[in-house]
């Protein structure tokens, strides 16, 4: 690299983003992930031993995936390379392959390839680099927010050892803000900067664990803070709301922290938990949730997990649906957060549900029996004669329009699905279908 070139890359450094200029460069600065970089534990061990197997660090934004896997090439003196999942094909992959291949030819060091968002390589990527990993060529080091196991095949996922990463806390995020204070290098630390303890607190623990959004709202907040007579700034509590907007909520309509939100949802309406079943909902609304989604969800769980124990529920999921598609946004959230503290308290029963099942299983295991001829329909002269509707006993002829019959199959005659529970109206359901059962056949 020439005098001109080193020039380049420092001008680019010290106007880089304060979370960029801030990132860890070896191993003594990074902070967090104890779990695996403690005393002991397995990444520590790895980078101890020097033999780096394929790595796939799995864990939420700004939560250290990128920085570790740099670390770690600069601990074992690699060579790193950078590859865009999204931005790359084959043509790309041939060239890092033979890149990899000069790289221990020549200079006797093995290549790491590090590829962010490994969960966006397609099958032919993840199979076009298979055989390279296999051999020893490369050694990958993924990085994902999203499960592994559901988008990286199974071959090349046998081949790496998982690791998953946390979210900061509140406390580790708050280390890293006060070391961008002080550092006059690479950090704020020549703006003779103060940043008020609230202010502090609220950009920890509004940035989710996420380094990146703290520190990007640090450097805004500092340059939206105008210097005192004796040229300090100090960010208030004020500053640092305005400059990190809206409370930074981690989800992904279509990952799986989209399913981790609504089973809790539904797991709260079941455990009869307004408080949980709201504050969940808010969690899905308040990050870009389709609030259609959130009410057919309700529609559905008001027939599974309440059922007849109280039937108006159903009417009241539906009513919260077309409520919200006629009401819209921002006011829709008032009828489904009327379902869901509805639906919660609601007495349960998912007897229809298991009923219904138990149905279904007979079907397919009996196949297609048939219709017993007392009930089937009579519209020809004909089928009057083969016996259709014969013996047919019409229930309003009889006392308390109910009379005891077979309505079966003559192979199912005895099976009983539905077994209402005492909770809720279904209570009322049991001993109507009792008395009838009791009632002797005519």
């Amino acid at each position: 690299m020439d005098l001109f070139d080193q020039t380049l890359k420092n001008s680019i450094q010290k106007e880089a983003p304060l979370a960029d200029r801030m990132r860890p460069r070896v191993l003594e600065e990074f902070i967090g992930q104890e779990k695996i970089l403690g005393k002991g534990k397995i990444l520590q061990k790895i980078i101890e031993s020097g033999e780096i197997p394929s790595l796939i660090l799995w864990g939420p934004p700004g939560s250290g995936k990128t920085t570790l896997a740099q670390i770690v090439a600069g601990i074992t003196k690699s060579h790193f390379i950078s590859f865009s999942a999204v931005l790359s094909g084959v043509k790309e992959i041939r060239a890092v392959i033979k890149e990899a291949l000069d790289q221990r030819k020549f200079h006797q060091r093995r290549t790491i390839l590090f590829v962010d968002e490994i969960h966006r390589f397609n099958k032919a990527q993840q199979d076009a680099f298979l055989p390279q990993v296999e051999k020893g060529v490369i050694t990958l080091i993924g990085a994902t927010t999203e499960n592994p196991s559901f988008e990286v095949i199974s071959p090349l996922l046998s081949r790496c050892q998982v690791l998953v990463l946390e979210a900061l806390t509140r406390e580790e995020m708050q280390i890293i803000l006060k070391r961008a204070l002080k550092n006059k290098e690479r950090g704020l630390g020549g703006l003779d900067l103060e940043l008020e303890e609230k202010a502090l607190d609220f950009i920890s623990h509004c940035s989710q664990g996420d380094a990146r959004i703290a520190l990007n709202a640090l450097e805004i907040a500092a340059a939206i803070t105008k210097p005192n007579k004796k040229g300090t700034r100090k960010v208030t509590l004020r500053a640092a709301e305005e400059a990190m907007q809206k409370k930074f909520l981690l989800y992904d309509k279509g990952g799986e922290e989209h399913y981790n939100l609504i089973s809790a949802f539904i797991k709260s309406l079941r455990g009869s938990d307004p408080d949980a079943a709201l504050y969940w909902l808010a969690r899905m609304l308040e990050a870009g949730e389709d609030p259609l989604f959130l009410a057919r969800r309700m529609v559905i769980f008001s027939s599974e997990d309440i059922g007849n124990a109280d039937p108006q529920a159903i009417q009241v999921a539906v009513s919260a649906m077309q409520a919200f598609d006629f009401v819209g946004l921002p006011e829709g959230w008032i009828p489904l957060a009327q379902a869901a503290t509805y639906l919660a308290t609601a007495p349960k029963s998912n007897a229809s549900y298991l009923a219904y099942l138990k149905a279904k299983e007979d079907v397919k295991t009996e196949g297609a029996l048939p219709v017993p001829l007392r009930l089937r329909n009579a519209p020809t002269k004909l089928m009057s004669e083969l016996g259709y509707g014969k013996d047919y006993k019409y229930p309003h002829n009889y006392e308390g329009h109910f009379v005891k019959e077979e309505y079966l199959p003559e192979k199912l005659i005895g099976r009983t699905y539905y077994h209402p529970t005492l909770n809720g109206y279904e209570k009322s359901i049991k001993e109507r279908l009792n008395n009838w059962r009791k009632k002797p056949k005519k």
